[in-house]
């Protein structure tokens, strides 16, 4: 997991739900394909990914299907044009910009506006 440290140069930020603006990682630590965890100042933790066109995403790393934190460590991919990260437990597929689950309705992740500044 990338513990977030304070940094003079560009980083990657999420906005948190009180809209201050939270450091997670250096532009550089993300691979499109690949994700990033990093620990919130409240104790969750977020999975950043990016994609080969830029775009920036960060959703709750905690699976809600399994209760682990490992949605990082899932496969991204596009459905219908829309990007999506699947579990690498149960493969549920969830929708990078909104978090709902592909695969059920019922479910969905807690997303994070992310900048890269």
């Amino acid at each position: 997991m990338t513990l977030a440290l304070e940094t003079t140069g560009p980083e990657v930020r999420i906005r948190l739900a009180d809209g201050t603006w939270f450091g997670v990682c250096d532009p550089g630590a993300l691979l499109p394909g690949r994700g990033v965890a990093a620990l919130l100042p409240d104790g969750r933790q977020v999975a950043v990914f990016t994609d080969r066109a830029g775009g920036l995403y960060a959703v709750d790393n905690r699976d809600p299907f399994t209760g682990a934190a490992v949605l990082s460590r899932g496969l991204t991919g596009t459905h219908r044009g829309r990007p999506f990260v699947a579990s690498p437990l149960l493969k549920q597929r969830f929708d990078l910009e909104t978090g709902r689950c592909l695969d059920d309705d019922t479910v969905r992740l807690r997303t994070y506006e992310a900048e890269a500044g």
